[in-house]
């Protein structure tokens, strides 16, 4: 979860949401979201909220987790009451680092979420895991235990771009614990990159594209590096140590993933995301995407209900010392507006390679449509049909067509 929260309504002590919220639930689908925030180190690009040992500080521990997030399970399902989702879709365990938690706690989370809510049959468990916190044995207990996908954070091959992000694990980790989650018999892998590192070359990352297609995954993720406040990379920048990265060269890098790991068999989905079939499509991200509800459990975790969306305080400790009293670990929530809602509707379906349909637009968004199109940033056909789609270069400027969409 990113470092800093917005601000909001207070929650109820007792985590309740309004009827409305709650009178659908589930209908567009359900996903559980689980923050592990315990990482072994602390990465110089990340303001996500997690902790190393270091910082943790006294009141919660690696320990204790999963009990901690069985607590949060049981408030859940009080304020879902008699309306429970009728499946929970999607789990997604994210981080921070999951896998330093023990198979056996991450196995007692997946249960509790069986037993409170049922996993449809088909459902799909994602662990995020770092190259080197995972071992042959420990991701067959991780798939017996039901996990069905597993991301790992590669990040890049090169490394000299590993040791400016402060990445600990070598160059062919990824890969090769890539290899052993489809070993242990995972049905979907991911591997993560960050494109555009101060040093990086455009070899570098040509390499890691070419690690990453070796490596046969069904899908891949590749992001710009951003530049954080507070983080030790920028910190660095600020120092005039490391240049600050280029959108130029960032567009170059796009355009070489697009092309390598298109000419691999794999597409793109979302403006950040490639796989090779429609299975291996990340379904709790599309979740996330397509404005579906989802309950996030842990530290600084964010939920979405019906329209109504909430986050969680912070500090594991905070965390832990609310659950305790018997109380909602909520420290702040907001109600979207219809504007709102329509906002974050075009901001995110408009990333997918499925594109938004022209009907939800209003005048001015059409007319943004429109200029967009001739300025070859949609697809013909797909306008045609009724839909706004991005072209590859829409795609380099997707944040600029959004902008003309909205009023």
């Amino acid at each position: 979860m990113p470092g800093v929260l917005p601000d909001g309504e207070t929650v109820p002590v007792d985590g309740s949401l309004p009827a409305t919220a709650t009178a659908a639930v589930g209908e567009r689908g359900f996903g559980v979201y689980v923050h592990v925030p315990f990482c072994a180190s602390r990465c110089g690009y990340c303001d996500f909220n997690t902790y190393t040992a270091a910082e943790l500080g006294g009141g919660a521990s690696r320990e204790g987790y999963a009990d901690t997030v069985l607590a949060e399970l049981a408030l859940a399902a009080r304020v879902l009451g008699d309306s429970p989702p009728p499946r929970v879709d999607t789990v997604f365990v994210g981080g921070g680092t999951p896998t330093l938690l023990p198979a056996d706690d991450l196995a007692r989370i997946l249960d509790g979420i069986d037993r409170t809510w049922g996993l449809a049959a088909d459902v799909e468990v994602t662990t995020e895991a770092n190259p080197e916190s995972v071992t042959p044995e420990s991701l067959k207990l991780l798939r017996a235990a039901g996990y069905t996908r597993i991301s790992l954070g590669m990040q890049s091959a090169a490394p000299g771009v590993l040791a400016i992000l402060d990445r600990k694990h070598s160059a062919g980790r990824a890969t090769a614990a890539a290899l052993e989650a489809r070993d242990a018999g995972f049905e979907h892998v991911n591997l993560d990159l960050i494109y555009g590192t101060p040093g990086e070359r455009a070899e570098d990352f040509a390499a890691s594209l070419e690690q990453v297609v070796a490596a046969g995954v069904d899908h891949v993720s590749a992001y710009a590096l951003i530049v954080e406040d507070g983080t030790r990379l920028a910190a660095r920048m600020r120092r005039g140590e490391l240049p600050y990265p280029s959108d130029d060269v960032a567009a170059d890098r796009y355009l070489a993933a697009e092309a390598a790991l298109g000419a691999a068999g794999l597409s793109w989905y979302e403006v950040s995301n490639w796989a090779r079939t429609d299975e291996a499509r990340c379904r709790h991200n599309l979740l996330y995407w397509t404005g579906a509800d989802w309950w996030g459990l842990g530290p600084g975790a964010h939920s979405h209900v019906g329209g109504v969306r909430w986050w969680n305080v912070k500090h594991p400790s905070a965390y832990a010392q609310r659950l305790a009293a018997g109380t909602s670990p909520g420290l702040a929530r907001e109600v979207l507006t219809v504007d709102e809602a329509h906002m974050e509707d075009v901001m995110l379906r408009l990333r997918l390679a499925s594109g938004l349909p022209l009907a939800v637009l209003d005048a001015t968004g059409r007319a943004g449509a429109e200029r967009a199109l001739a300025d070859g940033l949609l697809a013909g056909p797909e306008y045609a049909a009724g839909r706004a789609v991005l072209t590859l270069r829409g795609r380099l400027l997707a944040d600029a067509v959004v902008r003309d969409l909205l009023p």
